[in-house]
């Protein structure tokens, strides 16, 4: 199941804000460029900014994500009417052969057992042409991205249109490697409803990420850096064989 952060109404409505500027995309766009790719399939799409940019260069896609309220978030923007929307994830998907399977926003590191990642990649397999192209980004873990997170002060804020102001904090729960837990805090000024998202992330180094797409099909063709996050991601580049 989703975490709340992105299934809960209240709190899918508000992600794209507290998210920020998607500076990471443009990367994605680019690659799609490079790759030729015409028909493209986005797995963990979210709320839909990525899926609907690539719409809207002239591709077929489709967005796949398993929580219904950051579907309802995606479907309901301007050039939503161009993507194909499936509610579920990559295990569930219809017959398709598309170019390039692309999955951002680190969600490669929700799946915490290797069964869950092996069949996740088993299905974006499925669903390339031969030859097709899989694009995805993971923090690396020797970055240690959650000492960045926070250590639970309500010490940001938004003012959001149509909402009003909502503070937010992040605290680590538990580090117990590859594992890390941690949890958001929203409260919302309007109302005073506070509710509180856990979740929990595996950080795969790029050996294992390696060995796990040669399992299952994949070639990796290149690993490169995320531009706008330098030294803290591996963006892998892989082909269908």
């Amino acid at each position: 199941m989703p975490d709340e952060i992105f299934d809960h109404p209240r709190l899918a409505r508000i992600y794209d804000d507290f998210d920020g500027e998607r500076d990471d995309l443009a990367a994605y766009l680019a690659l799609a460029d490079e790759l030729g790719a015409k028909t493209v399939l986005d797995v963990g799409c979210g709320t839909g900014n990525l899926a609907i940019l690539l719409a809207a260069r002239g591709r077929a896609v489709t967005g796949v994500d398993p929580s219904s309220a950051s579907l309802e978030i995606a479907r309901a923007k301007p050039g939503a009417g161009d993507v194909t929307w499936l509610d579920g994830d990559a295990t569930t998907l219809p017959a398709m052969a598309v170019d390039l399977a692309t999955m951002t926003g680190n969600v490669a590191q929700v799946f915490l057992t290797d069964d869950e990642w092996l069949r996740t990649l088993r299905g974006i397999h499925a669903a390339l042409r031969p030859g097709g192209h899989f694009v995805f980004e993971t923090r690396r873990p020797r970055r240690r991205a959650w000492e960045d997170w926070g250590g639970g002060r309500r010490d940001f804020a938004l003012d959001i249109p149509g909402v009003g102001r909502v503070e937010q904090f992040v605290e680590v729960t538990d580090v117990s490697l590859p594992l890390v837990s941690f949890t958001h805090t929203y409260r919302f000024a309007e109302d005073g409803f506070e509710i509180t998202s856990p979740s929990t992330l595996r950080f795969r180094d790029r050996p294992e990420l390696e060995e796990s797409l040669a399992t299952e099909g994949f070639l990796v063709l290149d690993v490169r850096d995320a531009p706008d996050r330098p030294g803290r991601e591996f963006v892998f580049v892989a082909r269908r064989v």
